[in-house]
């Protein structure tokens, strides 16, 4: 009957007690939510909508931007209903509901920002066939590629963290369900059920770093033998953006999936966290946008109703 009850729910105690830090943090979490909301929702209007932005490149920023979107839609909101109700608890259900939706979006993130990296290197290494090698079946395969394998592995950490017993403590140290904090307060003995997942993706993460590192040598090394100012210029916009979301992303994930976890507060796991779940969806935006010429047109155009007339 313990093991039942303690699993009813969890209690997450992320942020102080404190009024006023509470205020902070829905304020702030508010800001947050609501812009990374209305910029992901603007640049997949945009992309949906303009003819001239149907290629590859934007085609894989559409879905990076819905990604963004689920990710930061499945803890925010949540973290901010319990700061304002002064409830933090989560069913046991809406936990492993999380957890699923987290791994999904994450692992599915970093595969597509994989797949980015090889759209950018086919793009400037090789331009004479990036139509071929970038062809509308070969996209929508890599996008397919990247859910599927976000899906398979969510599952796999899903039901490996909630095969074990939380017969122990049911608060969880973090303002959502993260997996390293749920192991914390696990009562199991045995935890490889879980630690192996974590192992398959760490090597997957590492593998998906590798070939991106690899990407961006060839990428790099090309874009120095172009001989115009204005062709580096345009290459590096596009492509610098893009590797400081896969290294801000990917590094942030390994810290708080390799990092030791204690049953205790930490603000070190808080900050971690924030930077996974909170800075790529609302970064995503600005630097996509700020350097793009075409999506700053693009957005000019939806704001004077030229793209929806059309």
């Amino acid at each position: 009957m313990k093991n039942k009850t303690a699993m009813m729910e969890f209690i997450l105690m992320g942020f102080s007690t404190n009024q006023n830090m509470l205020i902070l943090h829905s304020v702030l979490f508010s800001c947050v939510y609501l812009y990374a909301l209305i910029g992901n929702i603007l640049i997949i209007m945009i992309t949906t909508l303009d003819q001239h932005l149907h290629t590859p490149m934007y085609f894989f920023l559409n879905n990076l931007s819905f990604l963004d979107l689920c990710l930061i839609s499945t803890t925010v909101p949540k973290s901010i209903a319990n700061t304002l109700t002064k409830r933090n608890t989560i069913s046991y259900f809406d936990c492993v509901s999380q957890v699923f939706l987290v791994t999904l979006f994450a692992i599915a993130e970093v595969f597509l920002l994989t797949v980015m990296s090889f759209d950018r290197y086919a793009a400037i290494c090789r331009p004479l066939h990036y139509e071929v090698i970038m062809n509308r079946g070969t996209c929508v395969w890599l996008a397919i590629a990247s859910w599927v394998g976000g899906g398979v592995s969510a599952v796999m950490h899903t039901a490996g963290t909630f095969s074990l017993s939380y017969c122990g403590s049911n608060v969880v140290h973090q303002f959502f369900c993260d997996i390293p904090h749920l192991l914390a307060i696990s009562c199991s003995e045995n935890l490889m059920t879980e630690i192996g997942p974590i192992l398959i993706s760490i090597v997957l993460d590492c593998c998906c770093f590798i070939f991106i590192a690899i990407s961006y040598v060839y990428i790099f090394s090309t874009v120095k033998e172009i001989p115009s100012t204005e062709g580096k210029s345009k290459a590096y916009s596009t492509c610098l953006p893009h590797l400081v979301v896969i290294v801000l992303f990917l590094s942030t994930v390994f810290i708080a999936h390799l990092k030791p976890t204690s049953g205790s507060p930490s603000i070190s796991d808080l900050v971690i966290s924030m930077f996974y779940t909170l800075l790529p969806p609302t970064l995503n935006p600005i630097i996509y946008s700020l350097r793009n010429k075409a999506l700053k047109m693009a957005l000019g155009m939806l704001l004077e109703g030229k793209l929806i007339k059309k």
